[in-house]
């Protein structure tokens, strides 16, 4: 996914609600002691209640997004630990936009991107989880297909062309020996629509394509089957180094840095509804229509292959890195031109 944009400076969007504080510790004497227990209410009376802090969320439409449906839902119903306004959006671009001007504190996008926005703004943008994993599959109609040293001699389509599906293609082509252009034919599609149409109606035999595109296709025509994970395959050429990883939350790290406890009091709620979203998927699809994720219909089918997931601390700074370096060497510009510091990780 091509940055077009120069990232302007960011602006403060939110800053930390007051909390009110009752019955504050401190040295007193007998009498002042007295005094204050008479002032405090009675066990009968209620307390005002803390006020939230509120932080503003972008999603894409897709895999990316699906992690957050139970907890779309929470806040709907204003039992959400904080405050949360959130935004879907079609594309990269768009979240690109908010996050540069501050419209928004955290946002689900591709973990390239995220290394893209860290080396666009100067490190103002981290890393606080990874969200998605590998989401890519290899289709196949009337070809035989059972390993990647199959695809030799073979035209491949893909979309994704410049972003993640075609670097983490060829780098599991590489390391099975293979060459694009040499032993393996790949022709772009611009679209993930457009190839899936194709892919549907059967003019096209291999395609690369992404979730929720896969269960798209294989609903449509019946002749495709995945040949392919690529998730596996990532996990075989890498020896389990790196995780293929297709999606990440970010956060601007100044609304991070104040507005700590609130913000690591969202990431707890995220995690939860992440492992929510893949052991309750009839009601996450349900959900999934409802915030114009995805349909349904598609969204039931979908989700135990979007590998939703929530990773974050020493896990995520131990698997990213190698992935990111694997982007790096095929095309720098991958992500942003340099490979991300040490305070790209957030850590609670």
């Amino acid at each position: 996914m091509k940055l077009t944009k120069k990232i302007t400076a960011f602006s403060l969007a939110v800053c930390m609600a007051v909390t009110v504080f009752s019955g504050c510790a401190k040295t007193s004497s007998p009498a002042s002691s007295q005094a204050e227990a008479s002032s405090r209410p009675s066990s009968g009376a209620q307390s005002a209640p803390q006020q939230k802090t509120t932080i503003k969320i972008a999603a894409l439409k897709g895999p990316t997004g699906l992690g957050m449906l139970q907890l779309m839902s929470e806040n709907d119903a204003k039992t959400a630990t904080e405050n949360y306004e959130f935004t879907i959006v079609n594309s990269p671009d768009e979240i690109v936009s908010k996050i540069s001007k501050g419209e928004v504190d955290a946002a689900a996008v591709p973990t390239n991107l995220a290394a893209v926005l860290y080396n666009k703004t100067g490190g103002k943008v981290q890393m606080a989880a990874v969200n998605t994993l590998g989401v890519l599959s290899v289709l196949t109609d009337g070809e035989t297909v059972h390993s990647i040293k199959d695809l030799k001699g073979k035209t491949v389509y893909s979309s994704g062309q410049g972003a993640v599906p075609e670097y983490a293609f060829n780098y599991i082509l590489k390391q099975n020996g293979l060459t694009v252009g040499k032993d393996v034919k790949v022709e772009f599609k611009a679209e993930h629509e457009e190839l899936a149409s194709l892919a549907a109606t059967g003019k096209v035999k291999i395609a690369l394509l992404p979730e929720p595109f896969v269960t798209q296709v294989m609903t449509k025509n019946k002749n495709m089957k995945v040949a392919l994970d690529l998730t596996k395959e990532w996990d075989a050429a890498s020896a389990g180094k790196s995780v293929l990883t297709m999606g990440c939350l970010i956060v601007r790290k100044d609304f991070a840095e104040k507005n700590k406890a609130a913000f690591n009091a969202f990431l707890d709620e995220y995690k939860k509804s992440a492992e929510f979203t893949n052991s309750n998927v009839d009601e996450e699809a349900a959900l999934s229509e409802k915030y114009q994720i995805m349909p349904a219909a598609v969204a039931k089918k979908a989700i135990p292959n979007c590998n939703i997931v929530y990773i974050d601390g020493n896990e995520m700074k131990t698997k990213i890195p190698d992935f990111l370096n694997i982007l790096y060497t095929a095309n720098k510009k991958s992500v942003g031109g340099n490979l991300p510091g040490e305070d790209f990780y957030y850590a609670k």
